[in-house]
């Protein structure tokens, strides 16, 4: 049995402790903005927080979650206001969408540990995170106009 918080309320999972987190998320929770990529951790797609650091949650067992706290793009801000989702909408960020949960996710714990990254801190960490349509120049003003600078 795995004890962990989910967005803020306490979860108790009695299932394979092998199952990746976003499975759970999206088939017991219902919490569907987390999204499926490729399954290997290497688009960001699946991007989550588990005590505030940036994860894969297709490459996350449940059984390394014991205890922990995980956000999804759901509990980031329960009203979109989160300043990263602001200027995600500010400046149409967005193409298809569906990589962008993960894009924001990965935005938002740069700018918790670093509030004012150059555009080389920000490249790199968003390099993880693929995005078929190539919004990249617009997530990197998006994450700019989120740190408090106008792109």
């Amino acid at each position: 049995m795995v004890t962990l918080n989910v967005n803020g309320t306490d979860r108790t999972f009695d299932g394979d402790p092998d199952m990746p987190l976003l499975w759970y998320l999206r088939d017991e929770l219902a919490l569907t903005g987390t999204k499926y990529g490729c399954g290997l951790g290497l688009c960001g797609a699946c991007t989550v927080h588990v005590d505030g650091e940036a994860v894969r949650a297709c490459q996350t067992p449940l059984s390394a979650l014991a205890g922990r706290r995980v956000v999804t793009i759901e509990g980031l801000s329960a009203d979109g206001t989160h300043p990263v989702q602001r200027a995600w909408r500010e400046l149409n960020v967005a193409q298809c969408g569906y990589c962008q949960a993960g894009q924001i996710m990965q935005a938002a714990a740069l700018l918790a540990k670093t509030p004012s990254p150059d555009d080389e801190a920000i490249d790199a960490a968003m390099a993880g995170n693929l995005c078929r349509c190539g919004t990249y120049q617009r997530i990197r003003a998006a994450i700019r106009a989120a740190a408090g600078g106008r792109s």
